[in-house]
């Protein structure tokens, strides 16, 4: 893992598994709709039958405010495509795509060209999971990479990327699991990759906080915070196979993404995003249920 972009599909199946969730609180009570989430899930069908409250509780008896903080973080992302793709953005690439289903579950245009891009066995395990008629599926380009033998550049090139198009990149959920090295690298990619037309790049970090003083990445009054950091912690690397290894400051991100081109554009936490997401459906998480261990980066290219 140390010197690739990609996790194992435990993440990805976790992460799916918040989308199901929430999908199934019904259109008036719900923050994203993701309908081909139970495609990805072992038990879906229970989780259905089961229901969104009794679900979202037993999450927080694990942990408060964990199922909104991924909700938030994805769709905070939905809405910079949707508003990227709006304002004539060419190519989308989704780095480490897991099982995401943006490609099918937005309203994206059909001048929109995505590209999709994992370990070889992820993405056969999506395509074999996933229906085969899919809203959009003719925009979607399916992109294998062997990090230990492959260069991103040469795979996306090969699969029809073009570096004269705008383009946005999203990184959602891995950087901690990967080295600071890893994550550089990828960045100087992407930078080069559209160095005449420039781009968006959208990632998530873990605040280096976690490790220092856990209580600073809860809201007010969240119980037991170094105890549910190092759950979190414990949790995430069992679902991914592998520990969370790359923690950051605000300012260490800045100037990595600096160093490749980039300034940050927007910087948030769920606590940024509660009352804006979870406000509208009558759910706004109280101050003692609040994430903010990881952050939503939007960064652009320098002028």
């Amino acid at each position: 893992m140390s010197n690739s972009i990609f996790t194992k599909d435990g993440t990805a199946q976790g992460v799916a598994k918040q989308r199901l969730i929430e999908t199934i609180a019904g259109p008036d009570k719900r923050v994203i709709n993701d309908p081909y989430a139970d495609n990805f899930m072992m038990g879906a069908g229970l989780m259905k039958l089961m229901g969104h409250k009794l679900n979202v509780w037993l999450a927080k008896k694990l942990a408060p405010g964990f199922h909104e903080h991924i909700i938030s973080r994805t769709r905070f992302i939905d809405d910079l495509i949707e508003k990227s793709a709006t304002e004539g953005v060419e190519q989308y690439v989704i780095l480490g795509a897991g099982y995401d289903s943006r490609a099918h579950r937005l309203e994206l245009p059909s001048s929109l060209k995505i590209f999709e891009v994992d370990q070889p066995e992820v993405q056969d395990r999506k395509r074999s999971k996933i229906p085969k008629e899919l809203p959009n599926s003719e925009n979607v380009t399916y992109v294998t990479v062997d990090f230990a033998h492959q260069s991103l550049t040469e795979r996306l090139l090969n699969a029809g990327f073009d570096r004269t198009k705008s383009t946005v990149f999203t990184l959602e959920g891995v950087t901690q699991y990967i080295t600071k090295e890893a994550f550089n690298s990828t960045m100087k990619e992407t930078s080069m990759l559209c160095q005449k037309t420039g781009s968006i790049f959208v990632l998530s970090f873990v605040n280096e906080l976690l490790n220092k003083n856990p209580e600073d990445c809860f809201g007010s009054g969240y119980l037991n915070p170094e105890k549910k950091a190092n759950l979190i912690k414990k949790l995430s690397a069992k679902a991914a196979g592998e520990p969370w290894i790359s923690f950051y400051s605000t300012e260490e991100i800045e100037g990595l993404l600096s160093e490749n081109g980039y300034s940050i554009k927007e910087n948030v936490t769920l606590e940024d995003l509660n009352s804006l997401y979870f406000g509208p459906v009558g759910r706004t998480l109280s101050e003692n249920e609040i994430f903010k261990l990881e952050h939503f980066v939007i960064a652009e290219s320098k002028e």
